[in-house]
């Protein structure tokens, strides 16, 4: 019983969510659901610590407490309309319905309402009308520039009428008016005002967030904005055009043929790189890519959404996806907007008629505009990225050639890492001829390296594995090449499965084996076989008499070694929580993984991975042997009775609760039913 009272607060806030028109009903609702504690029409608040910042909650920042990464407090206020009575809870009275110049007031808005009537507009937001006032909080006039502030105010009858003018518009609006997307002509000049009204519940207007929502008079609505907005006659490449700021930006739009685009229609957001975030790039960098109109386009776009976001209507990281085709994760940090978790934006919400532009002090490159070897720099392999380069490999990771690089992870490189002949060999086999991408490889495939090798490609349920090593993380796509990033390195077949055996002294009793049960040939020819190998100290656990009769009956031999052998190649990438392998005679074996070691019927594989032309090898210090029946594995696994009475003793507690089951009510239902 004690979980109804969360059961009917989920269908209520879930009935909730589905009958709210807008995305801001949605979240003023479930405010309103988390404040009736409180009393009629009271809504919960979150508002940001040590600032003046506050927000209406949905359910995620109601649980995390955060916006923006920082910690928020809960405070209860009248919803929207309401106000509170002496002695009463909550908020049970409805604000009394003036008009919009009293309403400034009522509404807190009182320095809008100063300058409302220093500017002669007390008699027109009096009196008869239909109008939907912007009206800026006081803080939003207090944080003007002073200059900007004094311009107004010294000049009342025009330039701060007009500037009120521009936050009007000549008819109601209500919040679910307000789509996202939308525009309606000021009062200033048949000046367009541009709404934004975000998933999240976030409503703007030429960015400026509506904080006090849905204010109804007698002869309008009053939305409380946070900041004084100005009008927008530009679009983005206009302001790009204008700002010496941005001279290198608006040389490469132009190279890459992207003015059109920012000049015509939409909703774009360009995260905009100063002449700084271009200097900062290595200069061979930044020439390769202006040089390069398909990198550079790439560039551009990895830099612009097409969708607007402004600066208000992040609350918390949220991945974006670019005209570039790949996603920025666009979040905050406290006041700071940030990009791909870095607080690199300078300058925020400068509004075009098309979109917004934010200043960004550092370049971004996408992977598809860098060479292999600037994405190996990027990533997790820099061991691997040093090895390359002292084998001498940098011309063909800097160059223009089709490659895909298979580079293994740091924690894949153990021991001496000298530039051998042996280990330079090794890492040009690292590298395959042609780029590729891992959606497109398939089993059996084979990949020619530039040191002439072919690796094989082996694909399963649960990894997909290039010989012995498996991809680790998802392709990085670059201009020309691609990257593969392995989880361990490459060890490329040298033999068949009998050259392998031989050149370990730790299989030279099972060399004998083999050659004494005629299995040779088996282990030459042609296939694909796995090897679970029991090394010498496998055999010298045996009995020595059991072992000697098992040596002089070939074909009993035989048939014990088939057991070890399955067919197919299995990597232990390959091998999942319950793996199975048909060897050459016998039953099934049963493979499983446990702390990244791979267990054959409960037998641990000391050494895995001794890649074959024909096979693979996994060594094993013990003999395998079937496993029991699995009702037998289960018994054996289970309590043990220690007597017959414990067992009559639970036989008549089963007994006594299936006859309470058939007596109930639902029992006997069930069965009139049959």
């Amino acid at each position: 019983m004690k979980h109804l009272p969360l059961l009917a607060l989920c269908l209520t806030l879930a009935a909730t969510v589905c009958l709210a028109k807008s995305p801001y009903m949605s979240v003023l609702q479930h405010s309103r659901i988390r404040g009736r504690q409180q009393g009629p029409n009271v809504c919960a608040m979150q508002k940001i610590q040590g600032t003046n910042k506050k927000y209406f909650t949905n359910c995620k920042q109601w649980y995390h407490r955060k916006i923006c990464g920082k910690p928020t407090m809960i405070s209860y206020e009248c919803c929207p309309g309401y106000e509170k009575l002496p002695g009463e809870r909550g908020c049970p009275a409805a604000l009394p319905l003036v008009n919009i110049f009293d309403t400034l007031g009522v509404v807190g808005a009182t320095t809008t309402q100063m300058y409302s009537d220093r500017a002669k507009l007390k008699d027109e937001i009096g009196g008869p009308g239909s109008f939907t006032f912007f009206a800026p909080s006081n803080e939003a006039w207090a944080a003007l520039p002073t200059e900007i502030l004094d311009a107004l105010v010294s000049n009342v009858n025009i330039e701060l009428l007009n500037a009120l003018h521009y936050h009007m518009v000549n008819r109601r609006l209500t919040s679910e008016d307000l789509r996202h997307g939308s525009s309606f002509t000021s009062m200033y000049q048949d000046f367009d005002v541009h709404i934004h009204h975000y998933a999240n519940g976030i409503v703007t207007v030429n960015c400026a967030r509506l904080i006090k929502t849905n204010q109804h008079a007698t002869n309008g609505i009053v939305h409380v904005v946070d900041r004084v907005i100005t009008a927008i006659s530009n679009n983005v490449h206009s302001f790009i055009d204008t700002d010496d700021d941005l001279e290198t930006l608006r040389t490469a739009i132009a190279a890459a043929g992207l003015t059109n685009m920012l000049e015509a229609d939409g909703h774009y957001t360009v995260f905009a790189p100063t002449n700084e975030a271009f200097e900062r790039i290595p200069r061979e960098t930044l020439n390769r890519i202006l040089g390069d109109p398909v990198a550079l386009k790439d560039l551009l776009n990895y830099h612009i959404l097409n969708h607007m976001h402004c600066a208000e209507s992040v609350v918390s990281g949220m991945p974006m996806e670019t005209l570039q085709g790949t996603v920025l994760e666009v979040g905050c940090d406290g006041q700071e907007m940030t990009l791909n978790g870095k607080a690199i934006i300078t300058k925020k919400d400068q509004l075009g008629t098309n979109g917004v532009i934010h200043y960004i002090s550092e370049l971004l490159i996408p992977d598809s505009a860098k060479t292999l070897l600037e994405l190996a720099e990027d990533s997790s392999v820099t061991t691997a990225t040093k090895m390359f380069v002292q084998a001498g490999l940098s011309s063909h990771l800097s160059g223009s050639e089709a490659l895909t690089l298979l580079a293994p992870q740091d924690d894949a490189f153990k021991g001496s890492l000298a530039m051998t002949v042996e280990m330079k060999k090794l890492m040009t086999n690292h590298i395959v001829k042609g780029q590729l991408s891992s959606s497109a490889l398939y089993h059996g495939q084979m990949l020619e390296t530039l040191g002439g090798l072919n690796l094989r490609v082996f694909v399963y349920r649960n990894n997909l594995c290039i010989e012995n090593a498996c991809i680790a993380a998802h392709d990085k796509k670059g201009r020309f090449a691609t990257m593969f990033t392995l989880d361990k390195i490459i060890t490329p077949p040298m033999g068949t499965v009998m050259d392998v055996l031989k050149g370990d002294d730790q299989f030279s009793l099972l060399v004998g084996a083999i050659q004494t049960a005629g299995m040779t040939e088996l282990m030459n020819q042609q296939g694909t076989l796995t090897v679970f190998a029991p090394t010498n100290d496998a055999f010298n656990a045996m009995p020595q008499s059991e072992l000697n009769k098992l040596m002089r009956n070939p074909s009993e031999l035989a048939a014990v070694l088939k057991y070890h052998m399955g067919e197919g190649m299995l990597v232990s990438g390959g091998v999942g929580s319950h793996s199975r392998v048909k060897p050459l005679q016998g039953e099934k074996l049963e493979l499983g993984m446990r702390n990244s070691t791979v267990y054959v019927n409960k037998v641990a594989v000391v050494e895995a991975d001794l890649m074959a032309t024909n096979g693979i090898v996994h060594a094993v210090n013990a003999i395998i042997k079937p496993l029991p029946p699995k009702v037998d594995r289960e018994q054996a696994d289970g309590p043990r009775v220690s007597s017959s009475s414990g067992s009559d003793s639970r036989s008549f507690r089963n007994e006594d609760l299936f006859q309470k089951v058939m007596k109930s009510r639902s029992s006997r239902t069930m069965t009139r039913k049959q």
